[in-house]
């Protein structure tokens, strides 16, 4: 058994629960310029397109739940004795709504917003526009959804990279393994002498870097694999 488990979650983990993901043949980025959506250049040329994409992916993720994978580990985490961090790429609430709290969303969440004009956070769930007023200055125009962009740096990266420095095992689920610095974690970890494991569909693309890999459905190899490790 490991004394500190890190673990780094991709769009992967919640395609089961109908959340599109962004990098497959028929995802997200398919079928949107992601320049025009998900970029700060996009946001300050058009953003009303912008409000109205994160609108509706807002609204899209009321609609689905937390599946078995996502499950699996609010169990890990409530199991394990040691050290425990988990890390998602994903925007989505699922892993807090099946029970996760050591958990750091380092491309932020779309049911936060952000000021450009003050630089307050705050929860939002309903709609955002340019008429939209900012709780802590008030003004308009200024709110966007709190949510790292292309070209941003992703959320507490400080804490991220002391975690796998200390961890002995770093699992890696449902990520595609082109998307730094999170494409990164594994060399960062195993070069700290930690166990690394994929966990996805299919490998990715680093993965020739994981001492372990197993593929298929996330709903059923996390809570397999989380079994095991819980019962070593």
């Amino acid at each position: 058994m490991p004394s500190s488990i890190v673990i780094l979650t991709g769009a992967g983990i919640s395609a089961e629960s109908g959340i599109a993901t962004f990098r497959d043949p028929d995802g997200i980025w398919s079928k949107i310029d992601y320049r025009e959506v998900a970029t700060p250049q996009g946001f300050a040329a058009n953003p009303a397109r912008v409000h109205d994409f994160y609108n509706w992916r807002r609204q899209n993720v009321k609609s689905v739940e937390p599946n078995a994978a996502h499950v699996a580990l609010a169990r890990l985490e409530r199991a394990f004795a040691g050290e425990f961090l988990l890390v998602t790429q994903n925007v989505d609430s699922l892993h807090e709504r099946a029970g996760s709290e050591r958990l750091i969303h380092m491309h932020g969440q779309h049911d936060r917003a952000l000021c450009n004009a003050c630089g307050g956070r705050t929860p939002w769930h309903g709609e955002m526009s340019l008429e939209t007023l900012c709780p802590g200055c008030e003004q308009a125009g200024h709110m966007r959804p709190d949510v790292v962009w292309f070209g941003e740096m992703p959320y507490e990266m400080d804490r991220i990279q002391a975690a796998l420095r200390g961890c002995d095992l770093f699992v890696s689920i449902g990520t595609s393994g082109n998307v730094y610095p999170a494409a990164g974690f594994v060399r960062e970890a195993r070069a700290a002498g930690a166990r690394t494991v994929e966990l996805n569909l299919e490998p990715s693309q680093g993965a020739d870097l994981f001492h372990e890999a197993e593929h298929g459905p996330a709903t059923r190899i996390v809570p397999d694999f989380v079994e095991r490790l819980l019962g070593a």
